[in-house]
């Protein structure tokens, strides 16, 4: 694949390595990748949180590193990057409330550009309106809400990775090896990739994916 320039949207107590393990893959093969958060400027930083699955009825959180911006989210322009990364956490559920933010992840969509959402980081996708019609994955407890926020029949799964097109979803960290592997394939080949199975539970509300 040839070498990209990504785009990243973080925020604060998004989850760690659903941050730190793409951002730095990503630069290790080449590639550039521009992290940003509306509100912060180049060399800012943003607060993580590590989620884990530790046999409660829902992950725990706690603190994670301080992420440091590379970018800065008012210079953005959508139009010069060739991919979009949606992390997770708690981070999503007030960025889907910045209208900066769902203008950037329409840009990705309309132009059918590749987009990896990981998580709650699919909360982006619904609150942006560009989900009609596919089937995605997610974590458990994002699920129950995004039918509601869907036209046209989609439908969350939770213990597959998805991908169609040119949109790569995961549930969760666990699912880093073989959902980005899918997107490695998806976005150079720009066809879609079928997804694997996986059968790791995590608390008792249901199962997602892993490798």
């Amino acid at each position: 694949m040839s070498a990209k320039k990504i785009l990243m949207i973080v925020g604060d107590y998004g989850e760690d390595y659903e941050i730190m393990v793409p951002f730095q893959a990503l630069a290790m093969l080449g590639h550039t990748v521009h992290a940003v958060c509306p509100g912060k400027k180049k060399g800012e930083k943003v607060r993580t949180a590590v989620h884990d699955f530790e046999g409660d009825q829902t992950y725990s959180e706690k603190r994670g590193h301080d992420f440091t911006l590379n970018a800065t989210f008012a210079a953005v322009k959508p139009a010069g990057y060739d991919a979009l990364v949606l992390p997770g956490g708690r981070a999503p559920e007030y960025l889907r409330l910045d209208k900066g933010v769902l203008a950037i992840v329409r840009h990705f969509a309309d132009k059918k550009k590749p987009i990896a959402a990981i998580c709650h980081g699919i909360q982006l996708l619904t609150a942006a309106g560009v989900v009609a019609g596919r089937t995605l994955t997610c974590y458990p407890a994002v699920r129950p809400k995004s039918p509601a926020a869907a036209a046209g029949g989609r439908t969350c799964r939770s213990t597959l990775r998805s991908w169609m097109e040119t949109l790569v979803t995961a549930p969760a960290w666990p699912a880093h090896p073989l959902g980005w592997r899918g997107s490695w394939r998806s976005w150079s080949a720009d066809q879609a990739v079928v997804g694997g199975n996986c059968n790791r539970t995590y608390g008792t509300n249901g199962t997602h994916g892993c490798v």
